[in-house]
């Protein structure tokens, strides 16, 4: 089945899904209203058996809704990917249903979207952060998130002993990373934008 066939069909089964532009596979807008039905579509009748990864998205401040999140699916069938993107609700926490009853690979995937974005996956069976401890109160991947960190209290009173009690920004030589386009491979090394805190605190010779 084409792309354009597959948009049909799916288009008559669900009204409110449109074709999204990509240059890589198959990609549709989704209803949150329609997200779990149109992936249940995709695994049983279309043989998207494999959910490959979720991932939140934050469309900006600016916009709204402004968080999301993305699907992709892959059929181990036929060797293709598909894509699927719903917006959330435009809340405080943003929120979108959880898909983890149709594959249970999703939990680690919508906590982590949860501990970076602060999306809430309603009906997921334990949503709790998952790289970042549970009283930490920022969203790193959130786009108006500094590079280099915000300092914020640590939860845990052993460490939080042997750090000052806290965790502090990193200085902006952690990213982001940049490479020339031309001459060797060897000159090509990646380097910060920002390099002024290495050149304050110069490695002992």
């Amino acid at each position: 089945m084409s792309a354009t066939e597959l948009a049909s069909t799916l288009i008559e089964k669900f009204p409110r899904l449109s074709s999204r532009s990509s240059g890589d596979c198959p990609a549709f807008d989704v209803s949150p209203d329609d997200l779990v039905a149109v992936l249940r579509h995709f695994r049983d009748e279309l043989g998207f058996d494999l959910l490959a990864d979720v991932s939140g998205i934050d469309w900006g401040a600016e916009r709204r809704p402004r968080f999301g999140v993305a699907y992709h699916l892959f059929s181990t069938r036929d060797h293709k990917y598909v894509r699927i993107v719903a917006p959330c609700s435009d809340a405080d926490p943003p929120a979108i249903p959880s898909v983890a009853s149709l594959w249970p690979g999703a939990d680690w995937h919508e906590r982590e979207a949860f501990d970076m974005f602060g999306i809430t996956f309603e009906g997921h069976p334990d949503l709790r952060r998952i790289l970042m401890w549970d009283s930490y109160p920022h969203f790193p991947l959130r786009k108006d998130f500094p590079l280099a960190g915000i300092e914020a209290e640590l939860s845990d009173p052993e460490v939080a002993a042997e750090t000052s009690e806290k965790v502090r920004p990193a200085p902006m030589a952690g990213g982001p990373f940049v490479s020339p386009q031309r001459d060797f491979m060897s000159t090509r090394e990646p380097r910060a934008r920002d390099e002024s805190w290495n050149e304050r605190n110069p490695k002992p010779e």
